[in-house]
This record gives structure tokens, sequence and C-alpha cells, in this order.
């Protein structure tokens, strides 16, 4: 059990200080790596270029076009009404208002044909000129508030003929955009009229004419406009095609990011949640889809993303997430496009820190995984919804959340199996498993119990291992010296981001006691580390030569009867000077707390100082890192058990910089402080061997006089919280090893004791 994970016990199971301090900085770490990349695509479409259904045909377009003859005037009786037959007759267009109806602000049709430039622009001057005709207050009755409608309708109507009876080119610069100003203004003021007088929805006896008159509308090809259409259109409550066509429309315009900000000064986005989660998915599943596929779009909005939580857009998705797993056998075609939507959108809100919360409180993370098990076939949904788990996992609150949800490392684990070729969503799964394996012990064992779970995770270990030129028998025996790598092709350095993440699954689940000594003894599993620590260097694959190396010392704490880390420890010794002589720092660190545990063997100790790492671990002393420090410590605290290697030890300075070492970083962390005497002791020979000057002596003396001192050791402590820890770690720790040095350093001293590893 890790720091982290005890804060999640009750009080009565937790570890006190005590205990916390006997299980810190032990040989088993967690392991940290960064979250895959998803670079965002920068097409607004239905279905990317990654998307498996690029090639369907079966799939919804993301282009089309849209005219008002498109749309059904049927839609426009009432819904509980019987379907008439259409009349013979062709329906008249309204006159235009008489005379005493103010004709300067009204447009009056021509009286004959316009097709002579002169009396084009005439019409268009007549049209152009400012709408100023304030709209009609607001109802005071019912009576009134129809009249108004009726003003609102006929004006819309009268104009709407106009604009499509000619040709719409305006004659003055800028003169359009005004117009369709005014269009909005009508638009919006018959919506609040239509409202204050209890008429939206279908009980508005010209709901024929309005939405006819919209319609048409719709040609002119106004973004601005069609928003405004759009709503008034839901809000009348279109269905059919006429409530697809509306979607399309909005999927339209939402496709020009340029059109971001019309979506932020109209509230169609209230709509489009109103549609999303009142339309039945079986009845209205395109218009969903369209209605859905805006919300992806404009997710990518930061502006836009942030109304949309402030909307309960993620309550709105975890009702359709549910819904969309109950749909009729006829629909799952069509919800799985909607999934895919859906939970792309999802992926945008997950990135808002906000959203976590939000995740949680409306239990999105197990509707997910109610809807991968519902469509485990299907690649697009699985590797959304992995991308929305790589994301969330990486934060306390949604990580507790998943790691609670019953049954989800089996359903893990059997999409590993089922997409194991398909790499982006392999590596954000095992990227997920390895947040919840970090964080609780419980999750650790849980995995590992899994039915086929050593066995699926190392098949794909093996599988991205041999994404190369040269395939080999993890097996094969290993020549003497380890094998040049080669640079490795793009594939491999993908395969390798997988590699980085399984690694680290392994690494984690063997802290767990249950765990660990199975592992160990796994043949298969430690040769594949070997393997990986031949194949790749660290300058070309760095973590993941760091990540093996975590795990090889993770398991090299288990001293199981039949620990292939025990049988392997000279190949795997040699192996780790690839990671000695490396630039970087954190493959040297790692390889230093493997040779801390190996190096309590006799051969592993003479491979040592033959290969002359010894002095490596002597350098590391001068190291600013304090974890650099404490784990040369290691390294030389087991070195100096044999009494033929203290006198090297001395000869490189190792007594000098652990006196240093205990100086500078002591005071603020007596684990390490504890090293470095034990280290002393040893190569001291517990006090009976005269390996230091008198200098060292002098300064050694001081330095243990002041930290054996309590009110002035404990006053290091940076904060009150961490002042409890201070102190077990200077009582169980620190202070037992030091009296022992200082009480020896005049006196003899008995017999060495080896330490149980590097901590």
């Amino acid at each position: 059990m890790n720091l982290w994970a005890s804060f999640f016990l009750p009080p009565s199971l937790r570890k006190t200080c005590a205990e916390i301090v006997s299980e810190s900085r032990q040989s088993l770490r967690v392991q940290s790596t960064q979250r895959p990349f998803t670079p965002q695509d920068g097409r607004r479409q239905l279905f990317g270029g990654s998307c498996v259904r690029a090639d369907c045909d079966s799939r919804p377009p993301s282009t089309f076009s849209l005219h008002g003859r498109n749309f059904d005037a049927s839609d426009s009786r009432p819904g509980s009404g019987t379907r008439l037959s259409p009349l013979n007759h062709k329906p008249k267009l309204p006159a235009p208002f008489k005379a005493e109806d103010s004709s300067k602000d009204f447009p009056k049709s021509p009286s004959g044909p316009v097709d002579t430039r002169r009396g084009l622009a005439q019409a268009r001057a007549r049209l152009l000129k400012p709408l100023c005709t304030p709209l009609p207050p607001e109802a005071s009755t019912e009576g009134k508030g129809k009249r108004n409608v009726k003003f609102l309708v006929m004006f819309l109507m009268s104009l709407t003929w106009f604009l499509c009876k000619n040709v719409w080119v305006p004659a003055v610069p800028g003169s359009f955009e005004g117009s369709v100003d005014r269009l909005c203004d009508l638009c919006d003021g018959l919506h609040g009229t239509l409202a204050d007088a209890d008429m939206l929805g279908r009980r508005c006896k010209r709901r024929s004419k309005i939405l006819r008159t919209l319609f048409r509308l719709i040609d002119l090809n106004s973004s601005k406009l069609n928003l405004h259409i759009a709503k008034l259109c839901l809000a009348l409550c279109v269905s059919g095609n006429n409530l697809l066509n509306i979607c399309k429309l909005i999927f339209q315009i939402s496709r020009s990011e340029s059109n971001d900000i019309l979506f932020q000064k109209n509230s169609i986005i209230d709509s489009l949640l109103v549609v999303l989660y009142s339309e039945d998915v079986n009845v209205s599943g395109e218009a969903l889809l369209y209605c859905v596929g805006t919300l992806k779009f404009l997710s990518g909005n930061t502006a836009i993303l942030r109304l949309l939580l402030d909307k309960n857009c993620i309550g709105v998705a975890q009702k359709l997430l549910l819904a969309l797993c109950r749909v009729d056998d006829t629909t799952t075609k069509t919800a799985g496009h909607i999934l895919v939507q859906l939970t792309a959108t999802l992926r945008n809100l997950a990135n808002h820190p906000d959203s976590r919360a939000l995740f949680v409180s409306f239990s999105v993370l197990p509707a997910l995984c109610q809807v991968l098990r519902h469509h485990r076939e299907d690649k697009d949904i699985c590797t959304n919804i992995s991308r929305i788990f790589s994301k969330l996992s990486s934060y306390s609150e949604c990580c507790l959340d998943l790691a609670q949800i019953p049954n989800c490392y089996p359903l893990f684990l059997e999409l590993l199996r089922k997409h194991h070729q398909k790499q982006d969503l392999v590596v954000r799964l095992l990227f997920t498993l390895g947040n919840l394996t970090a964080k609780s012990d419980a999750a650790r064992l849980g995995l590992f119990q899994c039915n086929g779970c050593t066995a699926t995770l190392l098949q794909l270990y093996s599988s991205y291992q041999r994404r190369d030129e040269s395939p080999r028998t993890p097996l094969q025996k290993r020549a003497s010296s380890p094998r040049k790598p080669a640079t490795p092709p793009v594939g491999v350095r993908e395969a390798d981001d997988v590699l980085v993440k399984l690694v680290r699954v392994l690494a984690n689940v063997c802290i767990h006691p249950a765990v660990g000594p199975s592992l160990v003894t796994n043949t298969t599993c430690i040769q594949l580390l070997m393997e990986t620590l031949e194949l790749r260097s660290a300058q070309e694959s760095e973590e993941l030569m760091v990540n093996v190396a975590a795990t090889i010392n993770n398991l090299s704490f288990y001293e199981e009867e039949g620990s292939e880390i025990r049988h392997n420890r000279l190949a795997i010794a040699e192996l780790m000077l690839k990671l000695m002589l490396t630039s970087s720092m954190e493959a040297v660190l790692e390889a230093t707390r493997v040779y801390g545990n190996l190096s309590q063997h006799r051969d592993v100790r003479d491979f040592v100082m033959q290969n002359k790492v010894h002095k490596f671990a002597v350098t590391l002393l001068d190291s600013k890192r304090a974890e650099m420090c404490f784990s040369a410590c290691g390294v030389l605290t087991n070195l100096a058990l044999d009494p033929p290697k203290r006198v090297s030890l001395a000869q490189e300075g190792a007594s000098a910089k652990l006196v240093d070492c205990l100086r500078d970083f002591g005071a603020a962390d007596w684990q390490l402080a504890a090293q470095a005497c034990q280290a002393m002791w040893n190569l001291t020979g517990g006090g009976s061997e005269e390996l230091l000057d008198s200098q060292e002596r002098r300064t050694l003396l001081q330095t243990l006089t002041a930290y054996l001192d309590e009110d002035e050791a404990l006053k290091w402590a940076q904060n009150e919280d961490m002042r409890d820890f201070h102190r077990a770690c200077w009582e169980s720790e620190f202070r037992p090893v030091a009296e022992k040095l200082l009480k020896t350093l005049t006196s003899t001293a008995p017999q060495v004791q080896p330490l149980p590893g590097s901590r």
C-alpha cells in the first residue's frame, strides 16, 4: 500500500507514521509516465481520417446542400391530426399590407417582372431601406398576443416573398448584413411573442405559415439568420424530415470555426441540448447524430466548452449514453454513429478542469463502461472512450471512481485482446491501467486476479517488442556482451510507446506482495524485460529503458526460491552497464537502484568492482539529488561488506564523500542520513579500521553529535504536517545507526551487518 492510497482508507485502517516510514523509499516504486498525446483534427467532419468508418459507404455524410424545398410543409400540421390528401390548386402567396399599413416600411412586390437593371435597382432600393418598424409591444392579453403574432407573420411572409422572387444582390455594400440583422430581430421578436402567448410547440394556428416562411428564408444562405431560423423551428417542435434538416443546417454552420462566435451569441445550444434530452433515438436517430456532431465541433472551442459545462451538457450526455445502450436492433448502426460523436464530445469536455467533478457526480464513467460492453467490437467508440479514461484517470477523484466500477479490469483486458493491433487504443488502455495500479493496492490485486491477465500483458509485450525487421525468440541465449542497438524505425518507436505503458503496469502491479512473487518466477516476463534492455538504447528509448529497469528493481525485492531475477542476476548486472554509461540521469538512477539490490550477492559485488561500477557510485555522491545519493549509498553499503573492497572504495574517496553527503542532506532527509551512516559503518569495518583521516573523523563526530540532539534535529521540518513524519524517520531509522556509529568511532565495534537491500 503506497502513501497515496492510504489517504482513502477509513481512519481505523490508515497507517501510522512509523508504518509509512518503514514502507517509504523501499525498492518497490510506483512508475509514472506521460499521457499519450492526441493531436486535434483540424478538419470538422463527422468521421475523421483516423476513423475506421472512413471507408464505409453507409456512414452519414459531413457535406450536403440544404434549400427551402428540402423541408416538408406537412410538418406544419398539428401533430395529432389526420394526414390529409394534398389540394389540387396551387396556394397563393399572401399579398403585402395595404397602403394604410405604413407602406414606406414594408416592401411591395413589383407590378411587373423586374427584368431591367433600373427596375431591379429600384426594387432593391425599396427593400434595402432601413427596416426601422418597431417590433410590437408585448401582449398584455391573449387576443393582443395573437394580433402581434399575425402582424409579425405577415411581415415575414411579405419580406420573404420579395427576397425569393428577385435575384438577391445587394445594391449597397453592407446593406445585406443590415437586412439580415433585421430579419434576425424579427425572428427573435416572433419567438418572444409566441412564447408570451403560450403558442410555441404545436399550439399555434399559424404554425404552418410561420414554418413555410422560415424554410424559404434559408435560401438566403446566411449563417447568422439560419441559426435564428433553426432556433425558432426547434421551438415550434418540428419533427421527422424537418427536424433532421434543421439539425443538418446547424451542423453545416458549425463546420466553420469562424461561425463559433454565432453560437456564443445565440442560445441555440440550449435548443440542441433539449433535442438530445427529449428525442427518441429509435425515431430521430439521424437528427441526433448531426446534433451531437455539432456539439463535438463546438466543444473544441475553449469558450464554448465552458458554456457547455454550464448548460449541463455532461448530464444530458450521460442520459443519452444510457439510451443508446437500449436501442432497437434496427437502430444499432445509427446508435454507433451517434456514440462516436458523443464520446468525442466527452473527450473534449474532459479537457476542462471543472468537468472532472461532473463526470463523477453524473456517473458518466460507469455509463461509458456500459457502452464499452455493448459496443466492444466498434474500434472507434472504444478508442474515444479510452481517450476519455486516459485523461480522467490521471486525477485522483476520477481514478478512484473508475477503480470502483465492477468488472472494469476484465473489460479492459478483453479489449486489449480483441483490439491488440490498434496501437492508439492499446496504449491508452494500458495508460489507464497504469494510473489505476499506481494509486491503489486493491487495483493491483484486482487486475492481476483477472482471468488471463498475465498472459494478455505478456502476449502484448511480445507482439509489440517484435515490431522490427529481425524478430527474436525471447528465450534465445544471450551473447556475452549486449548487442549494439540499431535506430528503430517509425513503427518501432510507436511500439515503444505501448511498451512504456505496458511495462509501467508490470512495475506497478508487482508492488503487491501477492503479485510480485508470481511475476519474479515467470520466465517469459523476465526474459522479455532483459530482451528490451538488449534491443533498445537509452538514447532512442529512454523512458522505456528506465521503466524496464524500475520493473526489474521492483521484482528484485522478492527473494523467491525460483526467482528469475536471482537466476539471471549477472546477466542483468551486465545489461545495467548500458544505462550507467548513458547521459540520462534517470536511467543511471534506476540502474544504481538495481545494483543496490543485486549487490547483496557476492558474485554481483565482484562484477561491480571488476567493471568499475563502484567508481560511478562514489561519483554519484557528489550529485545534488538526494535520491541519487541515497541509491549510491545503498550500493556502497553492500560493497563494503567485503574487506578487500573497502580499501578500493577508500582510495576513490568514498569516506569523505559520505561525510559530505551526511552533512549536506541529513537534516532534511533522515532516511538518507541513516543510509549514509550504515555505509560509513560498513566502510570502516564497524569502526575497527582506520580509513578516516583526522579531519573526516572530526567532521563526522560533529555532524552526528548535532543530529542526535532531538530538539536541534527536528527543527528542520519544513511544516507542521511533516513534523511527525520527520520525527518517525529520525527515531526509527537514523538514531539507532547514528548512535552505534558515534559510539564505535573511538572503540571496537561489532561485526558489520549487511542491509536487506537498497531501500
